[in-house]
This record gives C-alpha cells, structure tokens and sequence, in this order.
C-alpha cells in the first residue's frame, strides 16, 4: 500500500450530505472480482448522462476542465453511508484520490478508506465550506495541502509547487485546520501499511507471548 505523509493536490467540492457507497459506485458498475477497472464506474450515476453509457455528463463537478486530476474530494457529512461495500473505496482509489474531507463520515467506508490508504479527515462543517470556498475561486491553483505528519490541512495558492510537499514548505497559505485521527490508523497510513501488516510488526512479541503462554498453561497446547 503507497504511504500518506503529505499530499497537495486539486480539491472537488461535493458538498451535498449522505452521499452513499451506491451514489459512488452504483451496483451496476460492480462486475469485476478485483479492484482494478472499478474507477471508470466511479459516480457513475451522475458522471455520465445515461445508466448504461459513458457520455460525460458536463455539470458533473469531476468532468469539469477547472477540477481536472483531482485527487482531494471536499464532501458533506456522513459521506460513504449505506452499504459496506469495499468498492466504493477501490474506485475512489483507482481515479486518484487520495484523501477525502468531510465533516463525517460512514463508520465502515471509513475503516475502508484507512485500509486501503486512501486519509479521511474529519473537520467542522464550517472549515469544510471554507476550503470549499477557496479553492472555488480557481482550483488548479487554489489548492490543498494535507500534512498526516503533523495532522493539519492548508490551502494556499500556487501556480508552482510540486503535488507532493515537504512537510516545512508553506506557500501564502490563506487556511489552515487542524485534525485528529487515532495513532494506530495514523501509522498504518504514513507506513503503508494495512491491518495484518501492521499486526505483523509486533511478530516478535506475538511469539514471545505465545511461548510464555504454552509454559503456563502446557495443557492448552
């Protein structure tokens, strides 16, 4: 799994709430035993203008030329509700994006994104439609900066800077929020890491339990 340390990238604004796994990737589009091919089908309902088809539905806010290759979505509360469909996250994944901000978030989709290392960051509603805000005046350029390292996000206009920022760089930053997340899925991300990787680090201390176990109860083993 690719590691999360700091990401600046175009930010998409769908701010509407209770966008559901079905909104982001419909029953349909799920006729794959992978997670490769899935992120064609990504919002697949509102990208394209029939159920079936792959015309490019122009309002919608991803085939807009002034958001082209986002790779950060700004979404409503409890984005990723309904079902626990994993494919939600893989499409997400496949199209590019890397982190998604939202005042909250389904509680499955997301374990799901941490998992697949894709960071949800919760803020308030209000920091939300902030970043929103800024990166609407001209998003190729009013990007966003997310710093997992330090637990903050940014915005800041640019024309200049590379999509990957060193943790130090600070660039007429005009936003700057900070946010939580637990330390264990924190590491996962930043190390790349999923659940049984991350198990798998303390390997030495599993078996030295384990050993000591057995000692202590013989009659188990």
């Amino acid at each position: 799994m690719e590691k999360f340390t700091v990401h600046q990238g175009v930010a998409a604004p769908m701010l509407q709430i209770n966008i559901d796994t079905d909104a982001i990737i419909p029953s349909r589009e799920m006729k794959l035993v992978s997670k490769q091919g899935l992120g064609e089908g990504l919002f697949a309902g509102w990208r394209y203008t029939l159920p079936n088809g792959r015309e490019p539905n122009e309002d919608f806010v991803l085939n807009q030329a002034q958001y082209k290759n986002s790779s950060i979505l700004l979404a409503g509360d409890n984005f990723g509700c309904g079902s626990s469909r994993e494919h939600a996250v893989w499409a997400l994944k496949e199209y590019g994006i890397k982190a998604i901000i939202a005042p909250g978030f389904g509680s499955i989709f997301y374990h799901n994104c941490i998992r697949n290392g894709i960071l949800p960051v919760v803020l308030g509603n209000d920091e939300v439609l902030g970043l929103a805000n800024h990166v609407e005046k001209d998003p190729q350029t009013c990007q966003v900066n997310i710093n997992l390292l330090e637990c903050y996000v940014s915005a800041f206009n640019t024309d200049h800077q590379s999509t990957e920022l060193e943790a130090t760089d600070s660039v007429n930053e005009t936003l700057h929020f900070s946010f939580s997340i637990l330390p264990a899925q924190r590491e996962m991300l930043l190390e790349g890491l999923d659940g049984i990787a991350l198990t798998l680090k303390s390997k030495s201390n599993i078996a030295s339990f384990k050993q000591a176990y057995q000692r202590q109860y013989p009659w188990l083993a």
